[in-house]
């Protein structure tokens, strides 16, 4: 089993979701090879890293994300929810993240957009990445095929991926009329055929959200570039581990 793992938010096991503490975690590991994370926009249109469009889920603070600066979001505690013992831990932004990762773990960054929302996210983002020399260290995803649209109008340089969680046949043309080579897709909408489909469409393919043993082993067999997203790096190992031992 050589597929490649996917921190899905950081180590999000053992660590709360999307902030530097699980983001350390996954880099910290030679084995992880990406870490997966989700980007909104602040109000005063600063990329943070954080899942929901609101804040009351994952920190201790209320109302949307668009509706506070970054200074705001970033003040707040990130860590009590998961564990005591990440009290205090803050909701990082994106520059955060690309100051510690770059050279060490490739990033999946998922703009977390309808279109509407956020209508700088997709230039603030670049930017970010831009300033680190990025551009070859991530792939830009998103479920809003507009926001793939203009990020390829914005640079031809950056890797870009669409999101969904379904099948259908013409999904490898969609793809190449957005200048996409990634998909991330739910894992139950996998098979062999269908992975054999877009890998020689020269797409690179990420099955989401993989957290138990066995599914991880069998989606392992559906194909070893398969790359794995998982909450559990660690069942990613010992799958591994059992895999070889066979």
């Amino acid at each position: 089993m050589r597929n490649p793992c996917v921190a899905h938010r950081g180590w999000s096991s053992r660590a709360p979701e999307n902030t530097m503490a699980a983001i350390r975690l996954a880099i910290a590991d030679p084995d992880v090879e990406w870490i997966e994370i989700d980007v909104h926009l602040s109000k005063d249109h600063i990329p943070v890293v954080i899942h929901d469009y609101t804040l009351r889920r994952t920190t201790n603070g209320k109302g949307d994300v668009k509706s506070k600066t970054a200074a705001e979001i970033t003040s707040l505690d990130a860590g009590n929810w998961f564990s005591q013992k990440y009290q205090g831990e803050r909701v990082p932004t994106l520059d955060q993240v690309l100051k510690e990762a770059v050279g060490y773990c490739k990033l999946n960054i998922e703009l977390k957009t309808d279109g509407v929302r956020y209508p700088l996210i997709e230039e603030k983002v670049l930017e970010c990445i831009q300033a680190y020399n990025a551009e070859k260290e991530v792939v830009i995803t998103s479920f809003h095929e507009g926001a793939l649209y203009r990020i390829r109008k914005l640079s031809s340089q950056i890797r870009t991926g669409l999101i969904i969680d379904g099948w259908r046949n013409t999904l490898p043309k969609e793809l190449k009329e957005l200048g996409s080579d990634f998909l991330s897709i739910g894992y139950s909408r996998l098979n062999k055929e269908r992975i054999a489909m877009l890998k020689s469409a020269g797409i690179q393919v990420m099955a989401w959200t993989i957290n138990e043993k066995r599914a991880i082993r069998k989606a392992a067999e559906l194909d070893p570039d398969l790359m794995i997203c998982t909450n559990y790096p660690e069942r990613w190992h010992e799958a591994r581990l059992k895999s070889v031992n066979r």
